[in-house]
């Protein structure tokens, strides 16, 4: 993580779960920090939580990804306040797992998944490369992707009536956008490497069906164990791009 010290690093949805302990963990590793969210006193609230000299480096904020002009407006202040963007973790995501897809009248909320998941994903990813390309610096772009953007599995009795609706569709399209990013960087010769790390079950409040009394007994992840992928990622060198992270809780089926 050496070469990134002091590095600007912009962290989507950082109020809460996994976003929020990647933009601690990337802060207490030296880089400059700015955790984007809609609920932006949240993360002021986890910068206080910092080191009072790491707390210098650390920005709360408030940005919703499903608005493009507010994603282009707080990515220019961003290259205008800070000199520019160097590592981006499109982390940002929703969740309803009460409605099926065929359900009547679930329109505005299958469509605030999409725009969200996926298109949040895209107009923050673009932001980011255009930065790094007009200072020619060989950044990292890191999607947090799912193990649902790779296989759609039949959800166990177990965890009650959970549907999981539009949101697989998203994330095998974070799956698909993250690889024909990687190919146009490959095409510019820019030197910016592009991740997709899929984990399966995350204990976070995204997934309140994973509270402490559902989810004792069985296979989950915390969201300390992304963030440790994310830094490996990162600390990976130049000529090494890491593609694809599956992260399975142990004796997990998916």
């Amino acid at each position: 993580m050496d070469r990134w010290v002091n590095r600007v690093a912009v962290v989507t949805g950082a109020s809460a779960g996994i976003g929020a302990q990647i933009a601690k963990d990337l802060a207490n590793a030296g880089m400059v920090v700015v955790a984007l969210a809609r609920r932006v006193e949240r993360v002021e609230n986890l910068k206080k939580e910092l080191p009072q000299e790491v707390q210098k480096h650390f920005y709360p904020v408030k940005c919703d990804v499903m608005n493009e002009e507010e994603i282009i407006e707080t990515f220019s202040w961003i290259k205008k306040t800070l000199g520019g963007i160097d590592v981006l973790i499109n982390n940002a995501g929703i969740v309803n797992t009460t409605n099926k897809l065929v359900d009547s009248g679930n329109s505005d909320l299958m469509r605030s998944m999409v725009n969200t998941n996926l298109m949040g994903v895209f107009f923050c990813a673009r932001e980011a490369y255009q930065s790094m390309r007009e200072r020619s610096f060989p950044g990292h772009i890191i999607n947090i992707n799912s193990v649902l953007g790779h296989s759609v599995p039949v959800v166990p009795k177990e965890f009650g009536n959970i549907n999981l609706n539009i949101y697989p569709a998203t994330k095998y399209g974070v799956t698909a956008l993250t690889e024909t990013f990687r190919h146009e960087f490959i095409k510019d010769k820019s030197g910016v490497k592009i991740t997709s790390i899929s984990p399966g079950r995350v204990k976070t409040e995204i997934t309140p069906s994973y509270s402490d009394e559902n989810i004792e007994g069985k296979p989950h992840l915390m969201p300390a164990d992304i963030s440790a992928a994310v830094l490996y990622t990162l600390g990976t060198p130049p000529n090494v791009n890491v593609k694809e992270l599956l992260i399975s809780p142990t004796e997990s089926f998916y």
